[in-house]
């Protein structure tokens, strides 16, 4: 018999990031433990609030029930869950911890043997435009060679002479950059930023006007001079038949996948095959989670071979993260089984 339990905990940011919705300071995740046999199985449910779905009041609410009919078993906790995804993802999490022989090894890989590792981008928190080039330089001189900003929340033009600064100094082959608006652009304005930020050579922009204007993002992709990939606008979108349309309407280039925000891997699989059906490609991205979600997400992203940086970097960011053998270097991230797990709540 399967006995769980939850656990609320605060992560702490080293300084305080900063996004087109706001600043943040500190960040709510919950554990969901579950025990059998003497076996540990641990799961991160990793909420953001303002930008999750499932930020509702009854949250504990719902994690308690989840708790006390942990017997119904996995799969119909899913199907129950479905508005919740991200104690659906840290469910399955807890799932797959408890059946693996190590609690942290979910996908045994070359990557948790640590013979490989994935390319992830740094990520440039807004800020003024001291604090945005500060960051810029750091990532670079620590070796990553794909650099995304969070654009939006001050002068356009000054991001945009960010910008023009660094492809002054780095070409294309040597940094590849890519943009995350967050939302903040107007549909009436979208389509003339795109063509200025085009000038600058860059990757992609993270949706560039708010989630839920399919009709207008859809003029924007087919527009645009550059790629668009759609993040918020995944969120919440729970049926197989409205993720279809979706992608049929608005045709983007990419879409970015937080397993946290769309309901775990299981859905992740789904929102891929539906991706390569409608010619788009992917990249999964971390939700600042805790190390414990951030380890279930780089293991499973390995195992999807892409070779597109990944936006799995965000571990550090922590005061009071948990010790593990993530290690971030040379813009790539590795799993040093050298180091130890220390995951005590």
């Amino acid at each position: 018999m399967i006995k769980a339990a939850y656990h609320k905990y605060i992560l702490n940011f080293k300084r305080p990031s900063g996004t087109s919705r706001g600043i943040m300071k500190t960040k709510e995740t919950w554990f969901i433990i579950l025990e059998k046999e003497g076996k540990k199985g641990i799961g991160e449910c990793g909420i953001l609030r303002g930008l999750s779905i499932d930020d509702k009041p009854d949250y504990e609410a719902k994690l308690n029930w989840t708790c006390n009919n942990i017997h119904l078993g996995l799969k119909k906790l899913l199907e129950a869950l479905i508005e919740f995804p991200s104690i659906q993802f840290g469910l399955e999490i807890a799932f797959k911890s408890l059946e693996s022989s190590d609690e942290f090894q979910l996908f045994p890989s070359e990557f948790t043997e640590g013979f490989d590792s994935i390319p992830i981008n740094g990520l440039v928190w807004m800020g003024n435009e001291g604090f945005m080039r500060e960051q810029i330089k750091e990532r670079i001189e620590v070796g990553f060679d794909c650099i995304k900003l969070k654009i939006g929340a001050i002068d356009f033009q000054t991001e945009l002479n960010i910008l023009k600064s660094i492809r002054k100094e780095f070409s294309t082959s040597d940094i590849e950059l890519r943009v995350d608006a967050n939302g903040a652009f107007s549909p009436d304005d979208a389509l003339e930023k795109l063509k200025r930020l085009s000038e600058y050579q860059l990757h992609s922009i993270e949706q560039p006007i708010k989630h839920g204007q399919w009709e207008e993002m859809a003029t924007l992709c087919e527009q645009t001079p550059l790629d668009i990939a759609l993040d918020e606008e995944l969120i919440g979108v729970f049926s197989v038949s409205k993720r279809k349309k979706l992608l049929q309407t608005i045709k983007p280039q990419y879409i970015i996948l937080k397993p946290s925000l769309i309901g775990g891997f299981h859905n992740t699989n789904n929102w891929i095959m539906l991706a390569k059906q409608n010619d788009a490609d992917w990249w999964i991205t971390s939700a600042l989670e805790s190390n414990i979600g951030l380890n279930a997400i780089a293991q499973y992203t390995y195992t999807k071979k892409s070779t597109m940086p990944q936006g799995l970097g965000t571990g550090s960011l922590f005061t009071n993260n948990f010790d593990s053998p993530l290690i971030v270097k040379n813009g790539t991230l590795h799993y040093d089984n050298n180091e130890n797990w220390n995951f005590n709540l």
